[in-house]
């Protein structure tokens, strides 16, 4: 009852609008809904094998479009994850790389999405599945740098922590979530290679962590929304624990979201719950839309959207 086959966001550029789905569809239209082109990245990279279907949103930046598709059989010496670039306005295959993790298990699968590192003179892709967080050359796809540790390889490793919460950027730094109570990891975004056990590890949070509910970055704090809706915040800098104070006692799909001074956390239950972002914790409103939601919100030019399972909201 989480999602479909629908779960990837559509993307526009005010032009065109890009749309990803499960059976591995991705197609190009006009804003006035008139097809432009559509490709199968299932016929083009290999059959996708994932539990729970691929909901990884594409990436759009300077006409094209990156897609993580991080799944496989899982067995570790088959991995079938690869990471693509495609020309936005054709279609075009421009690159593909196989990404080799050596996870297995449920873990080859992956629900986050890739997110882009783009700050000053910096630009790259930071994708995230398989027991690793992994950075791309947008260019020609070559790997920057592979960050791991967020799933052990050994004696103790954990055969379904599979990785949905997505990594979120900022100047200088990256934050890798893991899944099922497990660690966050906060690292140096300027470094280049091996990440694991180097000094580029700015900090790690060892435990209440989220499940699903991807990071926030703004000023100088790191936003965790748990799926129980403790909301835990985090000094972006040396990770100490600023609070942890319960939102809404329900479960927390929904990314949390910043806009205007405020963070908006959705339950499934359809509460949002609006925070004054800061270092005290306050709740400002509690908005019930009376749907179930399992999407992040999205705020632009002064509304927001909610997509429930029964309609698409527009609020100013």
């Amino acid at each position: 009852d989480e999602g479909n086959s629908a779960s990837p966001s559509p993307i526009t550029d005010g032009k065109h609008v890009w749309a990803f789905i499960g059976t591995g569809k991705l197609s190009c239209f006009t804003v006035a809904g008139d097809p432009v082109w559509e490709a199968d990245l299932q016929e083009r990279y290999g059959k996708f094998k994932i539990a729970f279907g691929m909901s990884a949103t594409p990436v759009l930046h300077d006409n094209r479009l990156f897609v993580q598709l991080i799944h496989g059989d899982g067995k570790a010496e088959t991995q079938e994850a690869v990471v693509v670039a495609i020309k936005a306005d054709t279609g075009e295959p421009l690159w593909a790389t196989e990404r080799v993790t050596g996870a297995s298990n449920e873990n080859e699968h992956s629900y986050a999405s890739p997110v882009l590192y783009n700050f000053g003179k910096e630009c790259y892709l930071i994708t995230h599945g398989a027991d690793y967080t992994v950075a791309y050359s947008v260019e020609n796809g070559k790997e920057r740098w592979r960050l791991g540790g967020l799933n052990p390889q050994g004696q103790s490793y954990h055969p379904t922590l599979r990785f949905v919460a997505s990594p979120a950027a900022a100047d200088g730094i990256v934050v890798c979530p893991t899944a099922k109570n497990g660690p966050v990891f906060a690292i140096d975004a300027g470094k280049t290679g091996d990440l694991t056990d180097s000094k580029a590890v700015l900090w790690v949070r060892e435990d209440n962590t989220p499940d699903v509910p991807s990071p926030v970055i703004h000023d100088d704090l790191v936003y965790l929304c748990r799926e129980n809706g403790m909301l835990l915040v985090l000094d972006r800098d040396s990770g100490e624990q600023v609070y942890m104070e319960r939102t809404h006692s329900h479960r927390h799909r929904a990314s949390p979201v910043f806009a205007d001074g405020h963070l908006y956390l959705t339950a499934r239950d359809g509460k949002v719950t609006v925070v004054k972002a800061g270092r005290e914790f306050e709740i400002v409103a509690q908005n019930d839309v009376g749907e179930t939601t399992s999407a992040s919100p999205v705020i632009a030019d002064g509304v927001i959207y909610l997509r429930t399972f029964d309609a698409l909201w527009a609020i100013k």
